[in-house]
């Protein structure tokens, strides 16, 4: 496997260099930044695309999940805490593992040996990217391979993932850029679609389309996004 970009976040200096010292033994793992708060974490993930973050969940001012929250996408997650009741929380957030300060060595190497499953094999892209979304008093990390449809809904986007609809707060714009295009394509001005979930494209009167996806929505493609995606794809006439 090769190095994995490490960051550790935590307010207190004696919980960052515990982690530190841990680290030093998986000679796998480089440790590209640490940070005391969130706002400090948001700009060097940001610079530096770690795969993976240390990351505690009570700071002052923004917790690590407000954190997450703010982030476009999101590395792999292990949180750190000093209260165990969080630890039923990380798992309902599917994060990768979380460890109870002080940490033992020897749960710290469990730890290690998740993200080494979960990483077998690392190209120089990032593992696949997620998405951190805080709905009320629930959180999910959506994987964008996911996610079928995004349609728009005023300041926020409405993601249909594994029969859910969760609210981002991003412009449908917004994402439009972010997004991969060989993966996502645009149907009209309120829609993004995954083409790989494209179960049957129906022409139209007039060059339209429709497209009937896996999931079962019948959605109608403006005539100019028709003629875009017949540019892309090879559609039967």
């Amino acid at each position: 496997m090769s190095r994995l970009k490490v960051m550790i976040v935590d307010d207190e200096r004696l919980a960052r260099e515990e982690i530190k010292q841990h680290l030093l033994s998986y000679k796998d793992f480089d440790i590209a930044g640490e940070a005391a708060n969130a706002d400090e974490a948001e700009k060097l993930i940001i610079q530096f695309q770690p795969d993976l973050i240390f990351l505690d969940i009570q700071m002052p001012e923004r917790s690590g999940l407000e954190l997450l929250e703010s982030l476009e996408y999101v590395p792999e997650v292990i949180f750190t805490t000093a209260y165990d009741q969080y630890a039923v929380k990380a798992f309902e957030l599917n994060a990768l593992d979380y460890l109870v300060k002080p940490v033992r060595r020897e749960r710290f190497f469990q730890a290690v040996e998740k993200v080494r499953t979960k990483f077998p094999v690392k190209s120089g892209l990032a593992a696949e990217h997620t998405i951190f979304i805080r709905e009320g008093e629930r959180y999910y990390f959506v994987k964008v391979k996911d996610i079928y449809l995004i349609e728009s809904a005023g300041n926020y986007a409405r993601l249909y993932v594994n029969g859910k609809k969760l609210y981002l707060k991003r412009s449908l714009n917004h994402l439009e850029k972010t997004l991969d295009k060989q993966l996502f394509f645009r149907i009209s001005r309120t829609e993004i679609i995954n083409t790989n979930y494209i179960k049957q494209i129906r022409p139209q009167a007039k060059g339209r389309l429709t497209i009937i996806l896996q999931t079962g929505e019948t959605l109608e493609v403006s005539t100019r996004q028709s003629a875009a995606f017949k540019n892309r794809h090879i559609v039967d006439p």
